[in-house]
Protein backbone atom coordinates (compact mmCIF):
# COMPACT_ATOMS: atom_id res chain seq x y z
CA UNK A 1 0.00 0.00 0.00
CA UNK A 2 1.70 3.07 -1.10
CA UNK A 3 1.49 6.11 1.63
CA UNK A 4 2.76 9.57 0.83
CA UNK A 5 5.31 11.54 2.62
CA UNK A 6 3.89 13.61 5.35
CA UNK A 7 7.14 15.64 6.18
CA UNK A 8 7.84 19.50 5.51
CA UNK A 9 10.92 21.19 5.69
CA UNK A 10 10.89 24.75 7.32
CA UNK A 11 13.75 26.54 8.47
CA UNK A 12 15.78 23.72 8.02
CA UNK A 13 14.43 21.96 10.26
CA UNK A 14 11.89 18.62 9.60
CA UNK A 15 8.21 18.87 10.86
CA UNK A 16 5.25 16.07 11.27
CA UNK A 17 2.35 17.87 9.44
CA UNK A 18 0.38 17.19 12.52
CA UNK A 19 -3.07 18.31 11.28
CA UNK A 20 -3.07 16.54 7.91
CA UNK A 21 -2.48 13.35 10.19
CA UNK A 22 -4.85 13.70 12.90
CA UNK A 23 -7.39 13.47 9.80
CA UNK A 24 -6.20 9.72 9.67
CA UNK A 25 -7.53 8.51 12.78
CA UNK A 26 -11.38 8.93 12.98
CA UNK A 27 -11.63 8.15 16.68
CA UNK A 28 -9.51 11.51 17.40
CA UNK A 29 -12.70 13.50 16.39
CA UNK A 30 -15.32 11.50 19.07
CA UNK A 31 -17.46 13.40 21.45
CA UNK A 32 -16.57 12.10 25.03
CA UNK A 33 -18.74 13.51 27.71
CA UNK A 34 -21.21 16.17 26.66
CA UNK A 35 -19.09 16.86 23.57
CA UNK A 36 -15.60 17.20 25.15
CA UNK A 37 -13.28 16.01 22.03
CA UNK A 38 -11.34 13.16 22.81
CA UNK A 39 -7.95 13.97 23.92
CA UNK A 40 -6.09 10.32 24.14
CA UNK A 41 -2.94 10.42 26.22
CA UNK A 42 -2.48 7.01 27.20
CA UNK A 43 -0.49 5.80 24.14
CA UNK A 44 2.00 4.20 26.48
CA UNK A 45 -0.60 1.25 27.18
CA UNK A 46 -1.60 0.94 23.30
CA UNK A 47 -1.94 3.55 20.25
CA UNK A 48 -5.22 4.26 17.88
CA UNK A 49 -4.69 3.30 14.11
CA UNK A 50 -4.58 4.58 11.42
CA UNK A 51 -7.40 4.25 8.54
CA UNK A 52 -4.70 2.49 6.23
CA UNK A 53 -4.37 0.06 9.05
CA UNK A 54 -8.18 -0.94 9.67
CA UNK A 55 -8.57 -0.83 5.85
CA UNK A 56 -5.41 -3.37 5.28
CA UNK A 57 -7.88 -5.84 7.37
CA UNK A 58 -11.09 -5.33 6.12
CA UNK A 59 -8.76 -5.80 2.88
CA UNK A 60 -7.61 -9.13 3.86
CA UNK A 61 -10.74 -10.47 4.73
CA UNK A 62 -12.53 -9.49 1.96
CA UNK A 63 -9.95 -10.76 -1.42
CA UNK A 64 -7.60 -12.99 -0.10
CA UNK A 65 -8.68 -14.33 3.53
CA UNK A 66 -6.70 -18.07 3.64
CA UNK A 67 -4.46 -20.07 5.87
CA UNK A 68 -0.61 -19.28 4.79
CA UNK A 69 2.25 -21.49 4.24
CA UNK A 70 0.39 -24.71 3.93
CA UNK A 71 -1.95 -24.19 0.80
CA UNK A 72 -1.31 -24.32 -3.11
CA UNK A 73 -3.61 -22.43 -4.02
CA UNK A 74 -4.12 -18.60 -5.25
CA UNK A 75 -5.63 -17.55 -1.69
CA UNK A 76 -3.14 -19.19 0.14
CA UNK A 77 -0.39 -17.97 -1.93
CA UNK A 78 -1.20 -14.31 -1.75
CA UNK A 79 -1.80 -14.35 2.07
CA UNK A 80 1.52 -16.09 2.59
CA UNK A 81 2.98 -13.48 0.80
CA UNK A 82 1.97 -10.92 2.18
CA UNK A 83 2.95 -12.20 5.79
CA UNK A 84 5.91 -12.65 5.20
CA UNK A 85 6.53 -9.73 3.46
CA UNK A 86 5.63 -8.42 7.17
CA UNK A 87 8.60 -10.31 7.98
CA UNK A 88 11.09 -8.47 5.59
CA UNK A 89 9.63 -5.47 6.75
CA UNK A 90 10.53 -5.85 10.36
CA UNK A 91 13.72 -6.98 9.58
CA UNK A 92 14.65 -3.68 8.16
CA UNK A 93 12.79 -1.69 10.29
CA UNK A 94 14.85 -2.42 13.60
CA UNK A 95 17.65 -3.63 11.50
CA UNK A 96 18.19 -7.19 11.76
CA UNK A 97 20.26 -9.46 9.19
CA UNK A 98 17.96 -11.55 8.31
CA UNK A 99 14.32 -13.16 7.81
CA UNK A 100 15.23 -16.42 10.05
CA UNK A 101 16.07 -13.82 12.79
CA UNK A 102 12.31 -12.24 13.30
CA UNK A 103 9.32 -14.28 14.55
CA UNK A 104 6.02 -13.39 15.66
CA UNK A 105 4.27 -13.96 18.76
CA UNK A 106 0.98 -12.23 20.18
CA UNK A 107 2.73 -9.54 22.12
CA UNK A 108 5.88 -8.49 24.11
CA UNK A 109 4.83 -10.36 27.06
CA UNK A 110 4.42 -13.90 25.15
CA UNK A 111 7.94 -13.24 23.27
CA UNK A 112 9.96 -12.78 26.80
CA UNK A 113 7.87 -15.85 28.60
CA UNK A 114 9.37 -17.89 25.08
CA UNK A 115 12.51 -16.67 25.79
CA UNK A 116 12.57 -17.25 29.80
CA UNK A 117 11.32 -20.99 28.65
CA UNK A 118 13.33 -21.98 26.13
CA UNK A 119 16.46 -20.22 27.34
CA UNK A 120 15.53 -21.48 30.35
CA UNK A 121 16.02 -24.62 29.45
CA UNK A 122 19.57 -24.28 29.44
CA UNK A 123 19.99 -22.84 33.21
CA UNK A 124 21.41 -24.61 36.30
CA UNK A 125 20.76 -24.54 39.55
CA UNK A 126 22.02 -21.57 41.13
CA UNK A 127 22.68 -19.67 37.95
CA UNK A 128 21.19 -15.75 37.96
CA UNK A 129 19.17 -13.37 35.93
CA UNK A 130 19.25 -9.62 36.19
CA UNK A 131 16.59 -7.36 35.64
CA UNK A 132 16.18 -4.01 36.67
CA UNK A 133 13.91 -2.30 39.12
CA UNK A 134 11.43 -0.10 36.34
CA UNK A 135 10.75 -3.21 34.56
CA UNK A 136 7.20 -4.34 33.58
CA UNK A 137 5.49 -7.13 35.29
CA UNK A 138 5.61 -8.75 31.58
CA UNK A 139 9.51 -8.97 32.10
CA UNK A 140 9.46 -10.18 36.24
CA UNK A 141 7.16 -12.76 36.21
CA UNK A 142 8.39 -14.94 33.23
CA UNK A 143 11.75 -15.04 35.14
CA UNK A 144 10.17 -15.65 38.62
CA UNK A 145 8.32 -18.58 37.18
CA UNK A 146 11.49 -19.70 35.42
CA UNK A 147 13.82 -19.27 38.97
CA UNK A 148 10.96 -21.54 41.03
CA UNK A 149 10.98 -24.01 38.20
CA UNK A 150 14.86 -24.31 37.99
CA UNK A 151 15.95 -23.22 41.24
CA UNK A 152 17.88 -19.81 39.50
CA UNK A 153 18.24 -16.64 41.19
CA UNK A 154 16.75 -13.43 40.30
CA UNK A 155 18.39 -9.92 41.22
CA UNK A 156 17.44 -6.29 40.53
CA UNK A 157 19.48 -3.46 39.22
CA UNK A 158 18.93 -0.41 41.37
CA UNK A 159 17.80 2.51 39.85
CA UNK A 160 19.57 6.04 40.78
CA UNK A 161 17.62 9.03 42.23
CA UNK A 162 17.19 10.27 39.23
CA UNK A 163 15.51 7.66 37.94
CA UNK A 164 18.05 5.89 35.90
CA UNK A 165 19.44 2.48 35.90
CA UNK A 166 22.81 2.61 38.28
CA UNK A 167 25.08 0.94 36.10
CA UNK A 168 28.01 0.93 38.63
CA UNK A 169 25.39 -1.23 40.43
CA UNK A 170 25.11 -3.46 37.28
CA UNK A 171 28.44 -3.94 37.15
CA UNK A 172 29.03 -5.45 41.08
CA UNK A 173 25.72 -7.27 40.70
CA UNK A 174 27.23 -9.27 37.01
CA UNK A 175 29.38 -12.13 38.11
CA UNK A 176 29.97 -15.84 36.06
CA UNK A 177 26.52 -16.89 37.44
CA UNK A 178 24.58 -14.45 35.08
CA UNK A 179 23.33 -16.06 32.61
CA UNK A 180 20.56 -13.61 31.44
CA UNK A 181 20.16 -10.12 31.28
CA UNK A 182 17.04 -8.73 30.67
CA UNK A 183 15.77 -5.01 30.44
CA UNK A 184 13.88 -2.63 28.70
CA UNK A 185 14.82 -0.26 26.65
CA UNK A 186 12.86 2.14 27.58
CA UNK A 187 10.80 2.78 31.33
CA UNK A 188 6.86 2.63 30.41
CA UNK A 189 6.82 4.84 33.76
CA UNK A 190 10.03 6.96 33.90
CA UNK A 191 10.04 7.22 30.06
CA UNK A 192 14.12 6.53 31.10
CA UNK A 193 15.59 5.55 27.84
CA UNK A 194 18.73 2.92 29.30
CA UNK A 195 21.93 2.96 27.56
CA UNK A 196 21.67 -0.57 25.65
CA UNK A 197 24.92 -0.33 24.01
CA UNK A 198 27.07 0.08 27.26
CA UNK A 199 24.88 -2.74 28.60
CA UNK A 200 25.33 -5.02 26.15
CA UNK A 201 28.87 -4.39 25.91
CA UNK A 202 29.10 -5.10 30.26
CA UNK A 203 27.09 -8.54 29.40
CA UNK A 204 29.22 -9.61 26.66
CA UNK A 205 32.51 -9.10 28.77
CA UNK A 206 30.79 -11.40 30.86
CA UNK A 207 29.14 -13.55 28.51
CA UNK A 208 25.78 -13.35 29.09
CA UNK A 209 22.95 -13.30 26.72
CA UNK A 210 21.12 -9.68 26.78
CA UNK A 211 17.12 -9.43 26.16
CA UNK A 212 15.69 -5.92 25.75
CA UNK A 213 12.41 -5.14 26.29
CA UNK A 214 11.78 -2.63 23.80
CA UNK A 215 7.84 -2.29 23.56
CA UNK A 216 7.96 1.52 24.49
CA UNK A 217 11.26 2.31 22.28
CA UNK A 218 10.60 0.87 19.07
CA UNK A 219 7.44 3.00 18.61
CA UNK A 220 9.31 6.39 19.09
CA UNK A 221 12.88 5.91 17.93
CA UNK A 222 15.08 4.67 15.67
CA UNK A 223 16.25 1.45 17.20
CA UNK A 224 19.12 -0.85 15.19
CA UNK A 225 19.17 -4.59 16.61
CA UNK A 226 22.84 -4.55 15.38
CA UNK A 227 24.31 -0.91 16.81
CA UNK A 228 22.51 -2.21 20.11
CA UNK A 229 24.78 -5.19 20.43
CA UNK A 230 22.03 -7.43 22.32
CA UNK A 231 21.04 -11.07 21.33
CA UNK A 232 17.28 -10.63 21.53
CA UNK A 233 14.50 -7.48 21.30
CA UNK A 234 10.60 -7.66 21.90
CA UNK A 235 8.28 -5.11 21.44
CA UNK A 236 4.94 -4.93 19.75
CA UNK A 237 2.45 -4.38 17.52
CA UNK A 238 -0.23 -2.11 18.94
CA UNK A 239 1.96 0.38 20.42
CA UNK A 240 2.93 1.57 16.98
CA UNK A 241 -0.07 1.63 15.08
CA UNK A 242 -0.30 -1.77 14.56
CA UNK A 243 -3.20 -4.13 15.62
CA UNK A 244 -3.17 -6.04 18.74
CA UNK A 245 -2.24 -9.50 18.74
CA UNK A 246 0.83 -9.11 17.08
CA UNK A 247 4.27 -9.34 19.12
CA UNK A 248 7.46 -9.84 17.78
CA UNK A 249 11.23 -11.45 18.94
CA UNK A 250 13.78 -10.46 17.00
CA UNK A 251 17.62 -12.68 17.87
CA UNK A 252 20.25 -14.06 16.41
CA UNK A 253 19.83 -17.25 14.62
CA UNK A 254 22.72 -19.00 15.83
CA UNK A 255 21.00 -18.63 19.28
CA UNK A 256 17.70 -19.50 18.02
CA UNK A 257 18.71 -22.78 16.37
CA UNK A 258 20.15 -23.98 19.83
CA UNK A 259 16.69 -23.27 21.49
CA UNK A 260 14.04 -25.36 21.84
CA UNK A 261 10.43 -24.92 20.64
CA UNK A 262 8.37 -22.88 23.16
CA UNK A 263 4.96 -24.48 21.93
CA UNK A 264 4.15 -27.53 20.07
CA UNK A 265 2.08 -28.47 16.73
CA UNK A 266 1.31 -27.51 13.26
CA UNK A 267 3.98 -25.07 11.36
CA UNK A 268 6.56 -25.63 14.13
CA UNK A 269 7.59 -29.20 12.62
CA UNK A 270 8.97 -30.31 9.86
CA UNK A 271 8.51 -34.60 10.44
CA UNK A 272 6.32 -36.51 12.90
CA UNK A 273 6.73 -40.17 13.11
CA UNK A 274 4.79 -42.40 15.59
CA UNK A 275 8.54 -42.01 17.33
CA UNK A 276 8.85 -38.58 18.16
CA UNK A 277 9.27 -35.59 15.57
CA UNK A 278 11.90 -33.19 14.00
CA UNK A 279 11.44 -29.40 14.50
CA UNK A 280 11.17 -26.79 11.83
CA UNK A 281 13.81 -24.42 10.69
CA UNK A 282 13.92 -20.68 12.43
CA UNK A 283 11.41 -18.43 12.72
CA UNK A 284 8.80 -21.46 12.13
CA UNK A 285 10.54 -23.98 14.65
CA UNK A 286 8.81 -21.02 17.42
CA UNK A 287 5.08 -20.12 15.44
CA UNK A 288 3.13 -23.04 16.32
CA UNK A 289 -0.28 -22.82 14.77
CA UNK A 290 -2.39 -20.94 12.33
CA UNK A 291 -0.88 -17.28 13.72
CA UNK A 292 -2.77 -14.02 12.91
CA UNK A 293 -2.63 -13.66 9.60
CA UNK A 294 -4.87 -10.92 9.52
CA UNK A 295 -2.95 -8.83 12.06
CA UNK A 296 0.66 -9.78 11.18
CA UNK A 297 -0.48 -8.29 7.94
CA UNK A 298 -1.80 -4.82 9.00
CA UNK A 299 0.81 -4.66 10.92
CA UNK A 300 3.17 -4.40 7.90
CA UNK A 301 0.83 -1.47 6.85
CA UNK A 302 1.05 0.38 10.32
CA UNK A 303 5.08 -0.20 9.74
CA UNK A 304 4.57 1.66 5.98
CA UNK A 305 3.14 4.20 8.31
CA UNK A 306 5.18 5.10 9.91
CA UNK A 307 7.82 5.34 7.73
CA UNK A 308 6.39 7.30 5.90
CA UNK A 309 6.65 10.12 8.55
CA UNK A 310 9.95 8.98 9.62
CA UNK A 311 10.67 7.75 12.92
CA UNK A 312 13.54 10.82 13.72
CA UNK A 313 10.60 12.71 12.53
CA UNK A 314 8.05 11.27 15.13
CA UNK A 315 10.82 11.21 17.83
CA UNK A 316 11.78 15.15 17.71
CA UNK A 317 8.10 15.66 17.83
CA UNK A 318 7.43 14.27 20.75
CA UNK A 319 10.29 15.59 22.34
CA UNK A 320 8.99 18.65 21.91
CA UNK A 321 5.66 17.78 22.90
CA UNK A 322 7.15 16.17 26.32
CA UNK A 323 9.59 19.39 27.01
CA UNK A 324 6.19 21.73 26.71
CA UNK A 325 3.88 19.43 29.11
CA UNK A 326 6.80 19.32 31.65
CA UNK A 327 7.25 23.55 31.46
CA UNK A 328 3.21 23.76 31.74
CA UNK A 329 2.91 21.29 34.63
CA UNK A 330 5.48 23.03 36.81
CA UNK A 331 2.71 25.22 37.59
CA UNK A 332 1.60 22.80 39.90
CA UNK A 333 4.39 23.15 42.58
CA UNK A 334 2.24 20.29 44.59
CA UNK A 335 3.15 17.68 42.53
CA UNK A 336 6.24 14.85 41.87
CA UNK A 337 7.34 14.54 38.97
CA UNK A 338 9.23 11.14 37.98
CA UNK A 339 11.13 11.94 34.86
CA UNK A 340 14.53 11.97 34.04
CA UNK A 341 15.62 12.62 30.28
CA UNK A 342 13.22 10.62 28.49
CA UNK A 343 10.45 11.45 26.36
CA UNK A 344 7.13 10.99 25.25
CA UNK A 345 5.92 9.99 29.01
CA UNK A 346 5.19 12.23 31.71
CA UNK A 347 4.49 10.66 35.28
CA UNK A 348 3.34 12.24 38.47
CA UNK A 349 1.44 11.57 41.66
CA UNK A 350 0.52 14.09 44.08
CA UNK A 351 0.04 12.90 48.01
CA UNK A 352 -3.26 14.39 48.60
CA UNK A 353 -5.10 13.41 45.47
CA UNK A 354 -5.30 9.51 44.60
CA UNK A 355 -3.92 9.14 40.69
CA UNK A 356 -7.46 7.53 40.33
CA UNK A 357 -9.19 10.09 41.14
CA UNK A 358 -7.13 13.01 39.10
CA UNK A 359 -7.97 10.15 36.23
CA UNK A 360 -11.38 10.47 36.72
CA UNK A 361 -11.97 13.98 36.66
CA UNK A 362 -10.07 14.66 33.72
CA UNK A 363 -11.78 11.85 31.54
CA UNK A 364 -14.80 14.44 32.20
CA UNK A 365 -13.66 16.98 29.96
CA UNK A 366 -12.23 14.24 27.85
CA UNK A 367 -8.77 13.70 28.32
CA UNK A 368 -7.81 10.04 28.11
CA UNK A 369 -4.75 9.24 30.98
CA UNK A 370 -3.26 6.34 32.41
CA UNK A 371 -3.37 5.83 36.68
CA UNK A 372 -1.89 2.75 38.64
CA UNK A 373 0.66 1.06 39.15
CA UNK A 374 1.20 0.64 35.11
CA UNK A 375 2.11 -3.08 35.56
CA UNK A 376 5.22 -1.85 37.34
CA UNK A 377 4.75 -2.53 41.47
CA UNK A 378 8.25 -2.80 42.73
CA UNK A 379 9.10 0.10 40.67
CA UNK A 380 6.24 1.96 42.61
CA UNK A 381 7.51 0.95 45.83
CA UNK A 382 11.14 1.75 45.24
CA UNK A 383 9.25 5.30 44.65
CA UNK A 384 7.59 4.80 47.30
CA UNK A 385 3.95 5.23 46.21
CA UNK A 386 0.83 3.09 45.75
CA UNK A 387 0.23 4.59 42.25
CA UNK A 388 1.43 7.53 39.95
CA UNK A 389 -0.72 8.96 37.05
CA UNK A 390 0.79 9.21 33.63
CA UNK A 391 0.45 10.99 29.92
CA UNK A 392 1.90 9.73 27.15
CA UNK A 393 2.27 10.83 23.51
CA UNK A 394 2.25 10.01 19.91
CA UNK A 395 2.83 11.88 16.90
CA UNK A 396 -0.72 12.53 16.61
CA UNK A 397 -0.95 14.44 19.27
CA UNK A 398 -0.62 18.48 20.13
CA UNK A 399 0.23 21.04 22.00
CA UNK A 400 -3.45 22.64 21.84
CA UNK A 401 -4.21 19.03 23.60
CA UNK A 402 -1.72 19.23 26.20
CA UNK A 403 -3.51 22.70 26.66
CA UNK A 404 -6.40 20.82 27.33
CA UNK A 405 -4.90 18.20 29.71
CA UNK A 406 -3.32 21.20 32.10
CA UNK A 407 -6.88 22.92 31.91
CA UNK A 408 -8.86 19.79 33.21
CA UNK A 409 -6.03 19.45 35.88
CA UNK A 410 -7.03 22.48 37.06
CA UNK A 411 -10.73 21.24 37.31
CA UNK A 412 -9.33 18.16 39.06
CA UNK A 413 -7.02 19.89 41.68
CA UNK A 414 -9.70 22.67 42.10
CA UNK A 415 -12.56 19.92 43.10
CA UNK A 416 -10.29 18.48 45.67
CA UNK A 417 -9.19 22.25 46.92
CA UNK A 418 -5.55 20.92 46.98
CA UNK A 419 -3.14 23.80 47.08
CA UNK A 420 0.62 23.80 47.87
CA UNK A 421 1.65 21.39 50.02
CA UNK A 422 5.16 19.54 51.06
CA UNK A 423 6.63 17.42 48.26
CA UNK A 424 7.37 14.13 48.26
CA UNK A 425 10.66 12.90 48.89
CA UNK A 426 12.80 11.68 46.53
CA UNK A 427 14.02 8.24 45.40
CA UNK A 428 14.89 6.45 47.99
CA UNK A 429 13.92 9.14 50.74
Amino acid sequence: MCLPKRNRHESGKTMLDTKKIRKDFKILNRKIWAGKTLVYFDNAATTQKPQVVIDSLVNYYENYNANIHRGVHKLAEEATEAYEKVREKVRDFVGATKNDEVIFTRNTTESINLLAYSLGESLEEGDEVLISEMEHHSNIIPWYLLRDRKKITVKFIPITKNYELDYSALEKLINKKTKIISITHKSNVLGTVNDIKRIAQIAKNNGSILIIDAAQSVPHMKVDFQDLGCDFLVFSSHKMCGPTGVGVLVGKKELLEKMPPFLGGGEMIRKVTFEGFTPNDVPWKFEAGTPNIADVIAFGTAIDYIESLGIENIYKYECGLTEYCLSKLKQFDFLKIYNSSGTGIVTFSNPLVHPHDIATIVDQYGVAIRAGHHCAQPLMKRLNVSATARASFYFYNTKEEIDLFIEALKKAFDYFKVGACKKLNPVGG
